[in-house]
């Protein structure tokens, strides 16, 4: 976004910060003098030639800080009466007959008008209120004569033309290719039109391969089609997903006091004031990679103003923006095994008994798409008990763009951290990419130390190069706790008066609100930081070099890290490709498979290397292939721990007088399972070493060896 526009935003968010603080709405007030300081940063590094631009933005955040004790005082007003409530849903009934009137769908229509006027009619009895009572009732005078002057108009067009019937949704693919059905019967695929070459066509294999797919933790989720935009969001009574409420978290059950919803504790409930990654803030639900995936997407649809969030929300008005619905039904396309499919969600959230919500939420309190968006994909990892996930998962279910990811630890030789550095800088400007980054393991003091929270994923805001120096600011999905070393809000000695004018940052202001966002040096992120991922505009990958694409019917156990944790097994790949490659389905060499079950527990499981002291008491299996040949090793368990192996070679045949150490490792640790496929094992004698991440946990542990050859196993310990 061009320095221009970035003004003209600051303008329009410190005027509305104005007005909202003149008649007493300090809540709204603190978010947009947030928004313009916000504004008028991102101004400055695009080369805003506005004089006391940082004198502006210290004043803006200076009033945000001065309205907090007002805030946090202020009485709220009194919430709406069910009647007014009832107006909202009669008239949102009306808008929505409305849509349709225009549309030509007339029987659609005459239904929501029928329903507003039924509605009104019924409230109007229940208050005593004349205002009230007048607006329902004109309402419903307007819905009634408009709902006649149809029902005349369709009995006029039956009867000129009783063979013609009227036009009934199609479930169709739009953009994706010809439609089909769900159902369990065989279906006949229509074959793709002319006017269709911008689809895709899905053979009979692809199609049951969507069909097996579509149902996630036991709820069927279907492609999103064309008809899904005709879904119906107005209803007389406020809607309840028909799958009910979602699993809470251990954390959520223990501070949870009921369900609401918008209106139950705010007057004025709206979807999106503005599309903003610092407004973004989670709480106790451990999805901080998803917070992460949707800050850094909110960050790029205002900084290039193209929708990735506000596209993917429904209900939505004429000009293509989500909107709130009192009615409280939505729906959200998310990309998820393979294709975007539509989830249904009501707007029911967890709140606490001091009336704080227990699911992430904006620093707005009215705005709702950010609970909203986590609902949906909660929903579909099966419910607010989610033991998290990674980046890459998330931004390609937000967005669908293409995951890749990063490794900075040490034992990656591939990493190197100038041209990675270059390549993110170059890529992240143009607009290229998504960026995320994560923590890896550290101890309490460690993370005490420098203000980071282990295996925890941050957003990725900016990246600047200033006179040699390389920097990232990044948000912790927290918004509070920062990082605590170099060019941190507390470095009083590496921080210039022109470093901090030219990343516009202003460490006395800083130490005044910790909002979680901070600028940390590249070094310093390489040292301390685990992962990068990336997700990748689809733009970029010509459809003229996908070559081929390729629908996997059976895949195997070692291939389940295609799929979303939870999910079916069974998904369609789309291949990107810049040059030529060749896809084909994996073969199974594997014929003799051998389970060995296990229950740790206590000094049993010593969790991963980084616990020395505990690490040896881990489980440790042996065994002997009798022959060279591929070995798939796989370990399962419980879905809320994560996982992981090594394989050491004690001896070979080749040498059976040498003891080696050579290890291999799962690699990264992974919910529930992970694996080891190794084309040729030599033969002789090997431990696996099973571990959970952490120590002292516990549960029905299984170790599948797959091999070609002969083998046995045993338990040393």
């Amino acid at each position: 976004m061009d320095a221009t526009t970035l003004e003209r935003d600051a303008v329009k968010f410190a005027q509305l910060a104005v007005q909202r603080d003149q008649s007493g709405r300090y809540q709204e007030a603190v978010f947009y003098y947030k928004e313009a300081a916000q504004a008028l940063i991102y101004a400055g590094m695009a080369g805003s030639n506005l004089e006391n631009i940082q004198e502006k933005i210290n004043e803006y955040l200076e009033r945000v800080q001065a309205l907090h004790s007002a805030v946090q005082s202020q009485n709220t007003d009194p919430l709406k009466s069910k009647q007014q409530l009832d107006l909202e849903r009669a008239h949102f009934l009306v808008t929505q007959a409305f849509d349709e009137d225009d549309k030509g769908n007339a029987e659609e229509a005459v239904e929501l008008y029928t329903e507003a006027v039924e509605l009104c009619l019924k409230t109007a009895t229940e208050t005593s209120e004349a205002s009230l009572q007048s607006k329902l009732k004109q309402l419903a005078r307007q819905a009634l004569d408009r709902a006649e002057a149809l029902k005349e108009s369709v009995s006029k067009s039956s009867q000129k033309s009783t063979a013609a019937k009227p036009n009934q949704p199609v479930r169709t693919f739009f953009p994706l290719g010809p439609d089909f059905s769900l159902n369990d019967k065989p279906q006949m695929i229509r074959a793709v039109q002319a006017s269709e070459s911008q689809g895709q066509r899905y053979t009979a294999e692809e199609i049951e391969v969507l069909r097996k797919t579509s149902k996630i933790n036991g709820i069927e989720y279907v492609p999103f089609m064309s008809v899904d935009l005709r879904e119906r969001f107005a209803f007389p009574m406020p809607f309840s997903d028909k799958c009910g409420k979602l699993p809470l978290s251990p954390k959520q059950k223990a501070m949870f006091a009921k369900w609401v919803r918008p209106d139950d504790i705010t007057n004025n409930p709206t979807m999106i004031y503005t599309v903003s990654s610092f407004s973004i803030k989670q709480t106790i639900v451990s999805d901080c990679s998803f917070v992460a995936s949707l800050a850094i997407s909110a960050a790029y649809e205002r900084r290039y103003n193209k929708k990735l969030i506000t596209s993917i929300i429904y209900p939505q008005n004429k000009r293509g923006e989500p909107e709130y619905n009192p009615c409280g039904k939505y729906m959200v396309k998310l990309h998820i095994n393979g294709v975007p499919r539509k989830v249904i969600i009501d707007d029911q959230l967890p709140v606490d008994h001091s009336g704080e919500l227990l699911c992430s939420y904006s620093n707005n309190k009215n705005e709702l798409w950010v609970s909203l968006i986590e609902k949906a994909y909660m929903k579909v990892m099966g419910g607010y008990d989610f033991p998290g996930s990674n980046s890459n998962i998330d931004l390609h279910a937000l967005t669908g763009w293409i995951p890749e990811r990063i490794a900075m630890h040490s034992d990656n030789q591939a990493f190197n951290k100038d041209s990675t550095f270059r390549m993110l800088y170059q890529r992240f400007h143009k607009g290229d990419v998504l960026i995320t980054t994560a923590t890896g393991v550290m101890s309490e003091e460690e993370g005490e130390k420098w203000g980071l929270v282990p295996t925890h994923a941050y957003a990725v805001l900016d990246i600047r190069e200033y006179k040699g120096l390389r920097f990232l600011q990044l948000k912790n999905p927290w918004s509070h706790l920062r990082w605590k070393g170099r060019y941190s809000e507390n470095d009083t000695r590496n921080w210039t008066p022109d470093l901090q004018k030219y990343l516009n940052f202003d460490p006395r202001t800083a130490q005044k609100i910790d909002n979680g966002i901070f600028w940390i040096a590249w070094e310093d992120l390489c040292q301390y930081y685990d992962v990068i991922y990336l997700s990748w505009n689809p733009s970029l990958f010509k459809e003229s070099t996908c070559i081929h694409r390729m629908t996997l019917l059976t895949i195997g156990n070692s291939l389940r890290w295609l799929c979303t944790r939870r999910m079916a097994e069974k998904c369609i790949t789309q291949v990107y490709s810049l040059c030529k490659f060749t896809f084909s389905k994996i073969p199974t060499p594997y014929t003799i498979s051998k389970r060995v079950n296990g229950q740790w527990k206590g000094h049993s499981a010593g969790g991963c290397g980084n616990f020395r002291d505990t690490y040896k008491n881990n489980p440790i299996y042996q065994f002997q292939l009798d022959k060279n040949g591929p070995l798939l090793i796989e370990l399962r368990g419980p879905r809320q721990y994560s996982v992981g192996f090594e394989l050491v070679t004690v001896s070979t045949v080749v040498d059976a007088g040498s003891c080696g150490s050579q290890k291999r490792s799962s690699g990264d640790y992974r919910c529930g399972f992970c694996y080891l496929e190794v084309e040729n094992v030599l033969a002789g004698v090997y431990n696996i070493i099973p571990t959970t991440f952490l120590p002292q946990q516990e549960g029905p542990f299984f170790l599948d060896f797959n091999s070609a050859t002969p083998l046995k196993v045993s338990q040393l310990q």
